[in-house]
């Protein structure tokens, strides 16, 4: 009966494709006769903006939401992650910050549309686009096609979310004017229609044959050939520099009829960690979208008014922060990992602070329509919390009965993550050299088999790291008998590119001078719930926790002066890990690498009038004087002026 509503949907979808129905008391239509938007018959433009709930604190979606309002957006563009939302096969949260019900009512109640876009890909740099990794415990699944395996997981999942999204379409009453169905599929390689006319049969079963659903490509022509399919109306993206005018063209040569939409506008970009930090200017963005708005007088001269643009959709106006996990990787000839920081240059930075940029769009908006009546809300307050001093508190070698329990798996060869069925973070590869190695042998690994980077110890001493995309051979010495530990881990799962399917951990057999190893103890490490349990800060330090090399854990304590306001960590001397604070994830650090030489932490993780628990896991080696500065505001390397 499932795989029946999308068929019958199909053919309810071919006779209203071009049928222009009379307005109900709420609706939210297409009008190709005079190519503008109609919401409740009347002409009708949205100029919006994009925020993702799952990189903004439930606390802080009010005051981000109210400033996107006072911007004089009337629509905000919201990404679904499904991972996010379902961990593990049919394991559903909507919980807390993952509680989309809850944001879509604040949306609501603030008087914002909104734009969904529930995927079930989504890419927005998040880990695996928004896909779950246990879709690829089937090694052979096919992502994003018509795989049953794939499809069969998907109908599960939008049978869950699209019931909980349909009492908030605009035609049932609530403020979801459009559905986005898939993410720029045209820039992937399958180019399978059939999946695509599947989602479109299941998104109108499931919200019915009102909601207007839509799809999004570069302006590419081979993109908008696969990315577009007859049913969903197509739109394009494109940042400021673009040729207006050309951009909007490729649009009509899929979209002869129908209101203009460039539904991710690049209000700036991204940062790749090592690369150099990402900004946009505030005039090149202003200028681009008044150029927007301004664009198509000549057409359809009957409504003047309506004949520009109609949304000039904003990507992104708040990025957030990539907490945890969550950074994705894009795959451009090389591997690049997405910094922890979603900041995106965007008009309201990653702490919801209202930038130059953001006053340069309000102007330009309030040359088209009318603002809120009312003051933008200010910059949430900053906290220089200052020096906190940190000791050493184990190896993480001597702890893996804490952080592995139920102990290690045994296997003849590695294990990818996905095989143990561990999703994120870190796992540990731990065997013997076989034979004596009294002269240098190179440990090396086949190559992409480094999924992502590997910290190699020797007798437990750091001997270097092996990564993906660079070094993937050591030379080593030792005697038979010497315990090899390899801790991999995981930067997150490619989230645009060739292929999604990135597995993680070591793909491969790593040989000693050619000679493959064999018999490993295999530890999946389950570092967050160790801590989210109040370990380290409830154990005793290790005796043996000598060194300052190699991965470690590092702990310490501060208390706030009783206040909790938002604050910026730096690690001077520090080479890359994770902070926990009083138990939250607040993400990887890479001093060594950069950009990003700070971590946000929001003051809604802090305690007042107790201390708060600092918990780090340094990866290579942390300085002789462990140290730790809070500061009141975010650094990047080209802040600095050199790398830290």
């Amino acid at each position: 009966a499932r795989m029946a509503l999308p068929a019958l949907a199909l053919l309810l979808a071919a006779g209203l494709l071009h049928t222009q129905a009379s307005p109900s008391a709420r609706s939210f239509q297409l009008d190709y006769e005079h190519n503008c938007f109609r919401k409740d018959g009347a002409p009708f433009r949205y100029i919006s903006g994009s925020i993702h709930y799952a990189r903004v604190p439930r606390p802080a979606w009010r005051d981000r939401l109210l400033k996107m309002y006072m911007s004089g957006l009337n629509t905000v563009q919201v990404y679904v992650p499904w991972n996010y939302h379902e961990m593990l096969p049919g394991v559903y949260d909507f919980t807390g910050n993952r509680d989309v019900e809850a944001f879509l009512d604040l949306t609501a109640e603030l008087g914002l549309l909104v734009i969904l876009r529930p995927g079930p890909y989504i890419c927005a740099e998040w880990e695996m686009g928004g896909l779950p990794a246990w879709l690829l415990w089937k090694p052979d699944i096919t992502l994003r096609t018509s795989d049953p395996a794939y499809l069969a997981a998907v109908d599960s999942w939008l049978h869950i979310l699209l019931p909980k999204i349909k009492p908030h379409l605009y035609q049932h009453g609530g403020n979801i004017i459009s559905v986005q169905v898939e993410n720029e599929y045209g820039s992937y390689y399958a180019c399978d229609h059939g999946y695509l006319r599947h989602l479109l049969g299941s998104f109108r079963a499931l919200l019915g044959s009102e909601v207007l659903l839509f799809t999004t490509d570069s302006t590419r022509a081979e993109e908008l050939r696969c990315g577009t399919l007859q049913g969903l109306y197509a739109t394009v993206d494109f940042g400021p520099g673009s040729n207006v005018t050309e951009a909007f063209g490729a649009q009509r040569r899929v979209e002869p009829k129908g209101p203009l939409v460039n539904s991710e506008y690049y209000t700036g970009w991204l940062d790749y960690w090592g690369e150099a930090h990402a900004s946009t200017s505030a005039a090149w963005v202003a200028k681009g979208l008044e150029d927007m708005l301004q664009l198509g007088a000549s057409i359809n001269m009957q409504v003047v008014s309506w004949q520009r643009a109609q949304p000039a959709g904003e990507y992104m106006f708040h990025g957030g922060t990539n907490f945890a996990y969550w950074s994705g990787a894009d795959y451009k000839d090389q591997y690049k990992p997405v910094t922890t920081s979603y900041d995106y240059d965007a008009p309201l930075s990653e702490a919801g602070d209202p930038t130059e940029k953001l006053f340069a769009i309000r102007m330009v908006i309030s040359k088209f329509q009318p603002l809120p009546v009312g003051p933008m809300p200010p910059a949430t307050p900053k906290y220089a919390y200052g020096w906190v001093a940190l000791r050493k508190h184990a190896d993480l070698l001597d702890v893996l009965d804490v952080l592995c329990p139920s102990g290690p798996i045994q296997s003849q060869f590695p294990l990818t993550f996905e095989a143990l069925k561990q999703a994120h973070g870190f796992v540990v590869y731990h065997t013997q050299l076989p034979w004596d190695v009294p002269d240098p042998a190179m440990l090396a690994a086949p190559p992409h088999s480094i999924c992502d980077r590997g910290y190699v110890m020797l007798q437990k001493e750091y001997q270097g790291t092996l990564e993906r995309d660079g070094q993937t051979a050591l030379p080593v010495t030792g005697r038979a008998g010497d315990t090899l530990d390899i801790l991999l881990e995981n930067m997150g799962r490619i989230s645009f590119g060739a292929n999604t399917s990135d597995f993680k951990g070591l793909l491969g057999n790593l040989s000693l001078n050619s000679r493959a190893l064999s018999n490993w103890l295999i530890y999946p490490l389950a570092i967050d719930t160790a801590v989210q349990q109040g370990w380290p800060h409830s154990a005793l330090p290790e005796s043996s926790s000598g060194g300052r090399v190699g991965p470690a854990f590092y702990t310490g304590t501060f208390e706030t002066p009783g206040i909790a306001w938002d604050t910026f960590v730096k690690f001077p001397g520090w080479s890359k890990g994770l902070l926990w604070i009083n138990g939250f994830n607040l993400g990887r650090y890479w001093t060594r690498r950069g950009p990003q030489q700070t971590l946000f932490v929001p003051g809604l993780v802090l305690h007042v009038g107790r201390p708060n628990n600092i918990t780090v896991l340094e990866l290579e080696g942390a300085p002789p004087t462990p140290l730790l500065l809070f500061l009141d505001r975010p650094l990047y390397n080209r802040t600095l002026g050199h790398s830290t």
